[in-house]
């Protein structure tokens, strides 16, 4: 999730937890436990960007680190508020739940978590839901600001934090079921269609839980397409793009590439543009791919010349978008 969900989320669970006895310093306390995971930013720092992409949402997203966390800051607020009658395992429980919370829903995206790290690399991704789903966010968002200026110790508080909490929960619910559905219909679709694959996945196009992106293929390359949950016709405009991977034989043993295919989860493809050599992580989709499927993918890393690629998740996210952009996604929801 981004990062100003997570601040609310936090702050209605912090008002949960102890807002009778703390008054609003629970919901800081909340913000500040949600915030914990990612301080691994600050690797971007001093590290490359092969390195920076696998550190964040590694080690910090991990078991161990919530294990090591959480008594800290339990101990820390529990000396920081005395005199209380809060005991030191309740501290404990409040922000394990907080901590595991944002670990658990982070792995819904499809960047993935560490929840395994230092003993596995392994990426855990549910690709259920939009890193910026504003369908998720609102509510949070709508309790946080109330509580903020809403008096302390009002009954109607409560009501609040209660839909900050229970409605992005049912919305993840939901979304888990779009998730079952879509997933059915692809694999018929793609045993219907005739097109062979050893690995695929599904996840939703930007900012909603209805359009997902579909990928599917081997080791020679990847079908690319686009499926809604209210499409009527069985079937997916797929459109191939070959995997290359003899154009990485110049930089096939170099470390930053190696890193880049652990990461990508073996979804790539290595394209040539120009003089340069790119490699596309798939997984992230295609700039306005709805609208032009042929499109470049929103993560595309320059293998030749690595200076030019900071923010390499976020630089196609949104380029190009317009208000006939937005149009074209809404029919495109609207089914084919």
């Amino acid at each position: 999730m981004d990062s100003i969900t997570h601040l609310a989320l936090g702050s209605c669970m912090g008002e949960a937890f102890a807002a009778k006895k703390l008054g609003r310093k629970a919901m800081l306390w909340g913000a500040v436990a949600q915030s914990v995971p990612d301080i691994d930013f600050v690797s971007s720092l001093w590290m490359d960007t092969p390195s920076g992409l696998l550190a964040h949402r590694g080690f910090t997203h991990s078991f161990l680190f919530c294990a090591i966390i959480v008594p800290l800051l339990a101990l820390l607020a529990e000396r920081w508020h005395r005199p209380h009658n809060i005991s030191l395992n309740k501290w404990m429980l409040f922000f394990g739940g907080v901590i595991f919370a944002h670990i658990f829903m982070d792995a819904f995206n499809n960047y993935g978590v560490g929840w395994l790290e230092p003993f596995s690399h392994e990426r855990i991704s549910f690709n259920a839901i939009y890193v910026a789903d504003p369908f998720f966010a609102l509510w949070p968002g709508i309790a946080c600001i109330a509580l903020v200026y809403l008096r302390p110790r009002l009954a109607v508080r409560k009501k609040w934090w209660l839909m900050g909490l229970l409605l992005p929960a049912l919305y993840l619910s939901y979304c888990l079921v779009n998730k079952a559905k879509i997933d059915s219909d692809v694999r018929e679709i793609l045993k219907e269609q005739h097109i062979s694959y050893t690995r695929y996945f599904t996840t939703p196009a930007p900012l909603q839980n209805w359009l997902w992106y579909v990928v599917a293929g081997n080791d020679s390359g990847y079908y690319t397409g686009f499926r809604s949950l209210f499409d009527e016709q069985r079937k997916i405009e797929f459109h191939y793009f070959p995997r290359n991977d003899s154009l990485l034989f110049p930089v096939l043993s170099t470390e930053p590439l190696l890193k880049l295919i652990r990461f990508s989860r073996q979804y790539y493809t290595v394209e040539k543009w120009n003089d340069t050599l790119v490699f596309n992580d798939l997984r992230f989709g295609q700039i306005i791919g709805w609208q032009n499927p042929r499109g470049k993918f929103v993560f595309h890393y320059y293998l030749e010349h690595p200076g030019g690629n900071k923010l390499v998740v976020q630089r196609g996210r949104f380029e190009g978008w317009n208000w006939q952009v937005f149009t074209a996604l809404l029919k495109r929801i609207r089914g084919n």
